[in-house]
């Protein structure tokens, strides 16, 4: 009897695990802008509504928004500029760029569709407008390269496959892997910044930046992140000089 309900789970198991890999495989198309095949299942008009939804509350999670309008307006006109010089113009995506109140968290990030956000903390440090170009070239890079929606279906797949797993076979082998799954995760994450530091040189060539002070933004990176910084392979984040050797053979390739 034991025999014949284990023969059903893993039945069971492996119908979830074929039915995801049809999901995540199914939906496969080719970014316009960066050339890359991605699977993704949203579209961009319903990336701009996660965006525009989800806002308010990251806003809120950094003390809302910086006080000082002249310092908004100065990133507003910073990240116009970079989106009207270039690709991200033709992307069905609407722009809207936030300096936060949070004067502790060295970040910036960005949201599907074109809400990017950065903390004043990192505002702070940068030391001319062409480090605060390099860091919103980057987030709009993770924009136009769609990096949340494909993040998204990816870990829609990771949960399928780990529920199919999970039914089908014994608790070890779903322990090891999701702890597969959970480096996967990270070196696809560390992709996608390295992807946005590419585009964030184009960006900063194209539209009169000197992209060479990107470089300046990651040693800001490297010295807030201090000595015992996560090591790459346990980070969504690659390390920051293996970014700097990237960003500047994305230099020589975009520098006219």
């Amino acid at each position: 009897m034991r025999r014949g309900n284990s023969k059903v789970k893993l039945l069971v198991g492996a119908a979830i695990i074929l039915f995801t890999l049809f999901q995540y495989y199914s939906k496969s198309e080719v970014n316009e802008f960066t050339g890359k095949t991605q699977h993704i299942s949203l579209t961009p008009q319903e990336e701009v509504a996660i965006g525009l939804q989800s806002a308010p509350q990251m806003a809120q999670q950094h003390g809302g928004l910086y006080p000082d309008q002249n310092y908004q307006k100065f990133v507003d006109q910073v990240g116009r500029k970079l989106v009207n010089n270039t690709i991200a113009k033709k992307t069905n995506y609407n722009y809207d760029f936030h300096l936060l109140k949070d004067a502790q968290t060295i970040n910036a990030f960005a949201l599907p569709g074109g809400q990017i956000f950065i903390t004043y903390a990192l505002f702070s440090k940068l030391e001319n407008e062409d480090q605060l170009a390099g860091v919103l070239g980057h987030e709009i890079g993770h924009v136009v390269g769609r990096h949340s929606a494909e993040r998204m279906a990816k870990q829609g797949l990771t949960q399928g496959l780990l529920s199919g797993v999970a039914v089908g076979f014994d608790p070890t082998t779903a322990d090891g892997a999701a702890a597969i799954a959970n480096m996967l995760n990270m070196s696809y994450g560390r992709d996608d910044e390295l992807e946005s530091d590419e585009l964030g040189v184009k960006f900063m060539i194209d539209a009169g930046y000197n992209p060479e002070e990107l470089i300046g933004v990651m040693e800001i990176l490297k010295a807030a992140a201090g000595p015992n910084r996560t090591p790459e392979r346990m980070s969504t984040h690659p390390d920051p000089e293996n970014r700097i050797e990237k960003i500047k053979e994305a230099i020589d390739k975009y520098k006219k």
